[in-house]
C-alpha cells in the first residue's frame, strides 16, 4: 500500500512540474514562441475554440511568428482573439496568414517577467509540497511499522527534492531566456 501511495505522489508531482513548465511557456520572451498562443481562444462560429485547433504555427525568424489558419474565413476572428488575449502583440494579416512581430523587451519589462516566472515556480513548488504533505499523512495513517513509515517518508522527501529541482532548473533556463538580449 505504501508503494502505491508513493507512486501516486510521484505521478501527481510530475503533473505539477509539467503544469509549471507549461505556464512558463506562456510567458513572453523577446523571441517568437508558439507556446505563447497556447491559451488563446477564438470565437469561431459562436464557440470559444483553442487557436491550436484553427491554425498552424511557424517561426521563420527569431522575432516573427506566422499563424496560418486552416479556414481562411476565420482569419478576422483569429486576429481578434489574439488581440483580446492581451499578449502585447499586434497581429497583421495579408488575407492568408497572420504575422506576429515580437518587439524587443525593455530591461524593466524583463525584470517584471522574471518576477512573474519566479512566482509561477513558487506555485509549482507549493503544489509539490502539498502533494508531499497529503502523501505523508496517508503513509502515517497506514498500519505498518515505524521503520517502514520512516523509509517511505525518506523516499517521499527524495522524490520531492527531485521534482523541485526540475522546477528550479526550468526556472533558471527561463530566466536566462528572458535576460537574453
Amino acid at each position: 500500500m505504501i508503494n502505491e501511495l508513493l507512486k501516486d505522489a510521484e505521478t501527481k508531482m510530475g503533473q505539477a512540474v509539467e503544469h509549471t513548465i507549461n505556464e512558463f511557456s506562456g510567458v513572453r520572451t523577446g523571441r517568437a514562441n508558439a507556446g505563447l498562443l497556447s491559451r488563446v481562444t477564438v470565437d469561431y462560429y459562436g464557440t470559444r475554440t483553442p487557436l491550436q485547433q484553427l491554425a498552424s504555427f511557424s517561426v521563420p525568424e527569431a522575432r516573427m511568428l506566422i499563424v496560418q489558419p486552416y479556414d481562411k474565413g476565420a482569419i478576422a476572428d483569429i486576429e481578434r482573439g489574439i488581440q483580446e488575449a492581451d499578449l502585447g502583440l499586434n497581429p497583421s494579416n495579408d488575407g492568408n496568414i497572420i504575422r506576429l512581430a515580437f518587439p524587443s523587451l525593455t530591461e524593466e519589462r524583463r525584470r517584471d517577467l522574471i518576477k512573474v516566472v519566479r512566482n509561477l515556480a513558487e506555485e509549482g513548488r507549493i503544489a509539490i509540497r502539498n502533494i508531499r504533505r497529503h502523501a505523508k499523512d496517508a503513509i502515517e495513517s497506514e498500519d505498518v511499522s515505524e521503520d517502514d513509515i520512516y523509509r517511505a517518508e525518506d523516499q517521499l522527501q527524495k522524490l520531492t527534492d527531485k521534482q523541485t529541482h526540475i522546477i528550479d532548473e526550468a526556472l533558471e533556463r527561463k530566466e536566462e531566456e528572458l535576460l537574453e538580449v
